[in-house]
């Protein structure tokens, strides 16, 4: 898979980058709060990162009818193999329409290169979960998906700063989570 190519191949979204940055770096962005609260969503993520632990993300602020502390997005990690492998359960209830879906499994491989970067790929398998995948592709309206959290995270590790400093102006998408409905996700190159 090339560098920023996304896909969908049977309910299952893909996305593959290089940060300039260590394997525990990426890690570290993705499983400690101090880190899950300077880019994408801003959220305050507790991970237990170990199989059977759990995944819990919490609204950062006033945003979709969503107050501050909300809990936002739950999980239960699968497999950890710090700093290179996690797989977890994912189920946004912050979306009435998503809630009713089944969990989706959410897997980051982190891999660091010679070169000094690190690869990322994150794969979303979201078999009957149409609204999650729309979320997570960001096409609902309001939300930007993993290609804005995957860039606002490869930015803020590469020069300290993330995209924006307004989680809310992602893509300079309207707030409010729109409705899709029911269509199927469709996916372009995002080079």
């Amino acid at each position: 898979m090339k560098a920023g190519v996304t896909t969908l191949v049977e309910d299952e979204l893909a996305y593959h980058i290089f940060i300039q940055a260590t394997a525990q770096d990426v890690w570290d962005a993705l499983t400690r709060p101090g880190w899950t609260r300077k880019y994408g969503y801003r959220t305050l993520v507790k991970y237990d990162p170990r199989p059977g632990g759990i995944y819990l993300a919490y609204a950062s602020g006033r945003r979709n009818g969503q107050r501050a502390q909300d809990l936002i997005i739950s999980g239960e990690v699968l497999e950890a193999e710090p700093p290179m492998r996690l797989v977890q359960t994912w189920h946004p209830i912050f979306d009435a329409r998503a809630a009713a879906e089944p969990a989706t499994r959410l897997s980051w491989e982190i891999h660091e290169e010679h070169t000094g970067l690190t690869a990322v790929t994150v794969r979303h398998e979201c078999p009957g979960a149409p609204q999650t995948a729309a979320l997570a592709a960001g096409q609902a309206a309001g939300v930007g998906g993993w290609s804005w959290v995957l860039s606002d995270l490869k930015t803020l590790l590469e020069t300290g700063r993330p995209l924006t400093s307004d989680p809310q102006a992602n893509l300079g998408l309207p707030t409010e989570m729109g409705r899709l409905g029911g269509t199927r996700c469709r996916l372009r190159p995002l080079i």
